[in-house]
């Protein structure tokens, strides 16, 4: 069939239609990609031929409450190859194997790999810094040594279930590293380059360097000095006591800071693959649970003042050694009891009778809702993972036995932060804070605190005329009752003793305890209180002979680091026969020999030194308090030689 000619140039116009159609739609999709899409696409295609040679972040650092740095990191950089840019991989192989302390084989097969990127461990992985220097100076093709770090713990052992440790990736794994790791670590930078698909660096591209942000800094309430003395003492204790554990906090009453927390036996943050992984686990002080003892007859003291139960001075007791409650024959410590007595010595004596009948005057309801406001079965919420919540009795379950044991401290079980923050609470004015050990979060290139933790106060337990007569009476114990070898000359302590019987398969040890003893001073107005526990110690096991001592040290050091000043007046310490009396220094400075001789009463010991007839200085000064029997050095002289003021005294 013919064609016109019409048809013909009509389809060639449509054709030429369709063309002119098609090659407008693609200069719009060309333009399209090309303005609106150019960048994402340059972008995506710039991503699939980049490469990353990552470098870590530094971890925050782990400040105690002065700045002293208690965690940071050292420089330990990592190796890394770039397989196709390895021009001669037997000859680096080989170069290197000494060098990263591999064999060349090892290594031989990581940069054969078809990978872009690969890490030369384990020995090219946290280096030294000269390992790295030295490597670097090779500069061997296809080989990057990359910045990378580790932790570093200054002090050792030192605070190390607080501190915790961290992984090979610097990951906190345990204690604070673990609590805080979202705000410790930082954000990793790298170094990038373009690379073609066979792994090969671009030509005319350049690196680019994205800088790793550290992580925040850490400061804490734990003041390294007191930390220190505590640690010294608890090896100390361990060495003589040969005991099962030791526990020991220090806070401050006042806001609820950890001030010291260690336990024994303890490891080194750095090795903590060397020891047992429940030594590290566990955080003895905010972990373990056990049976206070008479520690905890601060609370059930408390409790009866606030409500009016007792009148310490002048209401009397009669301790015949025992009472039967509930058909249980519940026994005072003290052999045949203490006999008549006013209730201030039932708290100085640690009487168990005069507790019960506390107890009694109680109630159940009235002393088991005190024991829950002053914090105890539940977690006080510090702010370091593994805290337990103590065990207390439900009050269906409280018959008159369980009410009288509680009392005196037997049948609860409580933690050590738990005591140490209700005991707080007892003698600081009546409010129950939340412990806490993160003081601040800083940022330490620009020096901004990001975040501040403040005290937080819980709750109000008692009055602050109830607490002033709990921190009286707990001096009285330790000038005049149990607690007498934690006194300090000078410092107005108050405390108390605690031995429990351990539970042992089911039932009460007669061999094994849990000794103990919470002091704080000054006892007008805490400045820091002490809790220490020693289980099970071999030899005598009372908290008042085992655990005082060890907070009397603890505390006398630690006034003197907190510069806290000695007090004017105290109650007097009662000494037993065998112990020796301190007694305060005279003045001598003024007078002549014989003088001396007349007056000192062979309360002191005499040495001199220089020439003639009167005193013109001594060592210790006038008004110092020493043991009796002491030696008071004496230098003499003229009264010419005298200090301008002192003149001759008769």
């Amino acid at each position: 069939m013919k064609v016109s000619n019409v048809t013909v140039r009509r389809r060639l116009f449509i054709i030429l239609l369709i063309a002119i159609a098609a090659f407008i739609g693609l200069i719009v999709r060309l333009s399209y990609v090309q303005l609106v899409k150019g960048t994402e696409l340059s972008e995506r295609a710039e991503d699939s031929w980049r490469r990353n040679i990552p470098y870590v972040a530094k971890r925050g650092e782990i400040w105690d409450r002065n700045g002293v740095r208690l965690a940071y990191n050292i420089s330990t950089p990592t190796v890394w190859a770039i397989p196709v840019q390895v021009k001669d991989k037997d000859t680096t192989a080989k170069t290197l194997a000494p060098l990263l302390s591999m064999t060349e084989n090892e290594i031989l097969e990581k940069i054969s790999k078809k990978q872009m990127i690969i890490q030369l461990g384990p020995g090219g992985r946290k280096m030294t810094t000269e390992q790295a220097a030295e490597i670097r100076a090779l500069n061997l093709p296809g080989i990057v040594v990359a910045e990378d770090n580790k932790r570093y713990y200054p002090y050792d052992e030192l605070a190390a279930h607080v501190l915790g440790f961290t992984g090979i990736d610097n990951q906190g794994l345990t204690g604070l590293e673990l609590t805080h790791n979202d705000k410790l670590t930082g954000t990793g930078g790298m170094v990038s380059f373009l690379s073609d698909a066979a792994g090969r660096q671009m030509p005319n591209s350049s690196d680019t360097y994205i800088e790793p942000q550290e992580g925040l800094t850490l400061q804490l309430t734990i003041d390294q000095q007191v930390q220190t003395v505590m640690e010294r003492e608890l090896d100390q204790a361990m060495t003589s006591l040969n005991a099962d554990a030791i526990i020991a906090i220090a806070m401050d009453p006042n806001t609820g800071e950890v001030l010291g927390m260690a336990s024994r036996p303890t490891f080194s943050p750095s090795r903590y693959q060397e020891v047992d992984a429940q030594v590290y686990n566990r955080n003895l002080p905010i972990w373990m649970t056990y049976e206070p003892g008479s520690t905890f007859k601060i609370i059930t003291l408390a409790a009866a003042l606030e409500e009016n139960k007792v009148d310490l001075k002048n209401e009397r007791f009669y301790d015949s050694g025992a009472v039967e409650i509930g058909g249980a024959r519940l026994r005072c410590w003290k052999k045949g009891g203490h006999g008549s007595q006013t209730f201030l010595q039932v708290v100085e004596n640690s009487c168990n009778p005069g507790f019960v009948e506390l107890g009694n005057r109680l109630g159940k309801t009235t002393l088991f809702e005190y024991i829950r406001n002053f914090g105890f079965g539940a977690k006080t919420g510090i702010d370091i993972g593994g805290e337990e919540n103590g065990i207390l009795f439900k009050l269906s379950q409280v018959g008159p036995v369980e009410l009288a044991t509680t009392a005196f401290g037997q049948g609860v079980s409580v933690t050590p932060i738990q005591q140490i923050t209700a005991v707080s609470a007892a003698i600081n004015g009546g409010k129950l804070y939340k412990p806490y050990v993160a003081k601040a979060w800083i940022n330490r290139e620009s020096g901004e605190v990001v975040q501040r933790n403040e005290p937080t106060v819980v709750r109000e337990v008692i009055s602050e005329e109830t607490s002033k007569q709990v921190r009286e009476a707990l001096e009285s114990v330790v000038a005049l009752g149990t607690g007498r070898n934690a006194f300090i000359d000078g410092y107005r302590v108050g405390g108390k003793t605690g031995t429990a019987q351990k539970v042992v398969n089911g039932r009460y040890s007669t061999s094994e305890h849990i000794v103990s003893f919470i002091g704080f001073a000054p006892a007008d107005d805490p400045q820091i209180v002490v809790y220490v526990a020693v289980d099970n110690p071999e030899g005598i096991q009372f908290g008042g002979v085992v655990a005082a001592p060890i907070v009397r040290n603890i505390l006398e050091d630690s006034l003197q680091i907190l510069e806290v000043p000695k007090r004017e007046k105290q109650i007097d310490r009662l000494y037993r026969y065998g112990e020796t009396p301190v007694v305060t220094v005279p003045n001598l400075v003024g007078k002549t020999v014989v003088e001396i001789y007349e007056d000192l009463n062979m309360n002191f010991n005499l040495t001199s030194a220089g020439t003639g007839n009167t005193v013109i200085k001594q060592a210790p000064a006038a008004g110092e308090r020493v043991e009796r029997g002491s030696t008071i050095r004496i230098y003499l002289g003229d009264e010419s030689d005298l200090p301008e003021g002192a003149g001759h005294q008769h």
